[in-house]
């Protein structure tokens, strides 16, 4: 029996250090495997484009059609960058098996990718696997999701125990699974795709930027009969956050907004959607009234409730009648994509 073919493609965006470790493990894990590695610089327009290609070559790795560096026309965000590799294909014009996504700043170990490739093989309804994602200190990193929903925004945001045990079954993020486990969604630092999937149900949606997008690719699939799974055998060291700069937010991005709104309005409506707003600031409201009453740390960036609700009220207004934009509330993109 042929084993499948598999098309890694690690996204840049001005992070060519970080892409050139990821793609030197890319590579070892790839060598006894059928496939191949795309590096996508993700329109950087710092040079990294160049640098990637100079380093490639010097490294040898452009020899024998294992590599390839391409670089996307316009930075469109993570999906439309995935979207660009997964439509370069293989360097014979033909589609892969399997297309498998990392992260510039995430290192699978060893046979990480072939556990990933198996269990697809293995499952034919599977249209999705994820790994096991730890952080270069060893930390757990939370990547089995439940979808989002109007109790886990208010959960989420509440923080608060009693709150949580009576909304356990929507919490979003799931204990870390120590065994494979059927999920709603998973994280694409280190995420395989079936290629017949994707030929199904379509690619990313390119509306959003940066977040929810493999949310939504998730929902897409499980709409549609596919299951998203979660491997920890397969086991992935992470960076985290290295090049969106989320853990260090001065306040939360126009981006995320965006993204988090149109996801709701696309798969649940707008009163969903706003349902769901609601519920996030209630939550919110819970916690400031934790932080006053008993010092708690600040977990969320400055001004984050009045951020979320302006941005709500803007969508919710026509055109011509919405208020002047928040001048805080930036639209410039992050230094980096994820």
């Amino acid at each position: 029996m042929t084993h499948p073919t598999i098309l890694t493609i690690i996204l840049n965006y001005r992070t060519p250090e970080l892409t050139l470790r990821a793609t030197e493990a890319a590579l070892r894990e790839m060598q006894d495997l059928l496939g191949e590695v795309v590096i996508v610089d993700n329109c950087s327009g710092d040079g990294s484009f160049e640098t990637l290609t100079h380093a490639a070559q010097t490294r040898g790795w452009l020899d024998g059609a294992r590599l390839r560096v391409i670089q996307s026309p316009r930075n469109g965000g993570f999906g439309a960058g995935m979207n660009f590799g997964m439509a370069a294909g293989l360097s014979d014009g033909s589609q892969p098996d399997y297309y498998y996504l990392l992260n510039s700043d995430a290192f699978p170990e060893p046979q990480a990718i072939q556990h990933l490739r198996d269990f697809l093989t293995n499952t034919p309804k599977a249209g999705m696997v994820g790994s096991y994602v730890r952080g270069v200190d060893g930390t757990p990193h939370a990547t089995a999701f439940r979808f989002p929903s109007i109790a886990g925004e208010f959960e989420s945001a509440a923080r608060t125990g009693v709150i949580s045990r009576l909304l356990k079954a929507s919490i979003v993020a799931l204990p870390i699974p120590t065994s494979e486990l059927q999920v709603d969604w998973t994280a694409g630092a280190s995420l395989m795709i079936r290629r017949q999937m994707i030929e199904s149900i379509g690619n990313f949606d390119e509306t959003f930027f940066l977040y929810f997008e493999e949310t939504d690719l998730c929902r897409r699939a499980a709409r549609a009969g596919w299951h998203t799974h979660y491997l920890p055998v397969s086991e992935v060291q992470h960076v985290g956050s290295a090049s969106t700069g989320m853990n260090d937010w001065a306040r939360v991005p126009s981006y995320w907004l965006d993204s988090r709104q149109h996801y709701f309005c696309k798969n649940h409506g707008r009163l969903y959607a706003a349902a769901a707003t609601l519920a996030l600031w209630a939550g919110g409201m819970i916690w400031q009234l934790r932080r006053l009453i008993s010092n708690k740390p600040r977990r969320d960036p400055p001004r984050f409730l009045r951020d979320l609700i302006i941005h709500a009220l803007r969508r919710a207004l026509p055109v011509a009648r919405r208020a002047p934009r928040d001048p805080h509330l930036t639209d410039v993109l992050p230094e980096d994509l994820k």
